[in-house]
């Protein structure tokens, strides 16, 4: 039955009528109502073309449009299209995709638990660290350390985990035993009354380990590089020291790779950035670059030992290893690998910190900083006192992409980028002279004129 093309404004409509929005209220009758996509470009049903800056929430590793993943799908609909991986049930493309990503882990790992996505991931990766320390009868291990300002998912576990309000008012009682840290933020010297960020932050970690017990203590969760709380890198010394206390106490180290694998920061994963070995990395995004929903938490021998003795983990997702989401990410892989993006991260990363460090000559501009394709603008109302500039309506990412076309976010007071790897210097160019654009028409109450 043929179908009557909507013109944007009928679209529109029907998305106000019947479509919740992720942090979108009623009140906004906004719509951008995106057609197409072509590596780093965007074209709306009206025609207007955007720039990717964000890679869409921080994937889109190879761009948009590749028509041989969309061939890899296909073939894979036609072969078999899902069948459950419950039990002694598997498939061709998850096993394939399951040595792969072994390959390419840290040294430490050496096993897969397939999900649909990163809150699915926080919530396999919560059960397994107090599954593991149950089973090896240390059922008190039940605490999860986690930090401010820190973005686990949405999901009751992970979103407990996540170290911002919004997540929690509301929605409670949240997940009890969990504790919350100071966040990794070197520019925020503030935080760490006087003393070296990493000593500070250790000291906390070793305090609070004796405060709530090392024997009730399951795991710490941590992003490498905490995402929406800004792009946030920690001081190099920081996750080795923070492994050093872990396994000194027999807690497991979790780190959230939802963003930061697969390329983002110029390597496989941040833990081999930051030279790190976590019992547990949870990622997604990414890995399929955004072409089909999929996630897969990676474990090492011993935690998975005690996952898969007597009847198994028992714990699963509709799907699981889903055969043709696994088949695509192969093929993300492979272009990834191919086209030399973990390379091209590090090189063209650079290249876009170059441009944004010659915002600095801004007012409201206090710092720039970047790991790879993961790149932040810390906005404030003056560079002595680094007060948070006011994010005042309009929002700058809005202002922005509407009269420059080229989409970035804002996590709080910070315009974040995290563009396709196959970023070209141009596009990079636009990205800068676009946000100066606007940036340098905002004054230091947060009012653009």
């Amino acid at each position: 039955m043929a179908t009557t093309k909507k013109s944007t404004q009928e679209l529109a409509d029907i998305d106000r009528a019947h479509i919740i929005h992720p942090y979108l209220p009623k009140s906004t009758t906004e719509r951008v109502i995106m057609a197409r996509g072509q590596d780093c470009a965007l074209w709306d049903t009206d025609g207007k073309e955007y720039l990717d800056a964000t890679g869409g929430l921080w994937l889109a590793q190879i761009g948009h449009g590749r028509d041989e993943v969309a061939a890899v799908a296909a073939e894979q609909i036609s072969t078999l299209e899902y069948f459950t991986s419950f039990w002694e049930f598997s498939n061709e493309p998850a096993i394939r995709l399951a040595a792969k990503l072994v390959e390419i882990s840290p040294d430490n790992i050496n096993h897969v638990y397939f999900t649909s996505g990163g809150s699915e991931g926080n919530e396999a990766a919560i059960k397994m660290a107090r599954y593991y320390h149950h089973r090896k009868g240390e059922t008190g291990r039940d605490w999860i350390l986690a930090r401010e300002r820190a973005y686990h998912g949405i999901a009751y576990g992970g979103g407990s985990l996540s170290g911002f309000d919004v997540y929690h008012d509301g929605f409670g009682p949240t997940m009890p035993h969990v504790q919350h840290l100071t966040t990794p933020w070197p520019y925020r010297q503030e935080l760490y009354n006087g003393q070296d960020p990493t000593d500070f932050l250790i000291n906390e970690l070793e305090e609070t380990i004796a405060r709530i017990g090392a024997d009730k203590i399951a795991a710490m969760v941590g992003e490498p590089i905490m995402g929406v709380g800004g792009m946030l890198v920690p001081p190099d010394d920081y996750w080795p020291r923070v492994q050093e206390v872990l396994r000194k106490h027999g807690i497991l180290l979790i780190f959230d790779e939802v963003v930061t694998a697969y390329g983002r920061v110029g390597e496989w994963f941040a833990a081999q950035h930051f030279n790190v070995q976590p019992d547990i990395i949870i990622t997604a995004k990414g890995i399929t670059s955004g072409y089909i929903p999929l996630g897969a938490v990676l474990t090492t021998d011993a935690v998975a030992a005690e996952l898969e003795k007597d009847f198994g983990f028992p714990m699963g997702f509709t799907y699981n290893g889903h055969p043709t989401a696994a088949a695509v990410a192969l093929k993300n892989l492979e272009i990834i690998e191919e086209e030399g993006l973990l390379e091209k991260a590090k090189k063209m990363g650079q290249y876009l910190h170059e441009g944004l460090r010659t915002l600095l000559d801004l007012p409201i501009v206090g710092e720039v900083r970047f790991v790879g394709m993961m790149h932040a603008v810390e906005l404030v109302t003056d560079k002595e006192s680094r007060t948070p500039l006011p994010m005042l309506q309009p929002m700058l990412p809005d202002v922005i992409r509407r009269e420059e076309g080229v989409i970035v976010r804002d996590c709080a007071h910070n315009l974040v980028l995290s563009p396709p790897l196959i970023m070209t210097e141009e596009e990079a160019d636009r990205m800068v002279a676009a946000m100066r654009k606007v940036l340098e028409r905002t004054t230091s109450d947060g009012v653009i004129h």
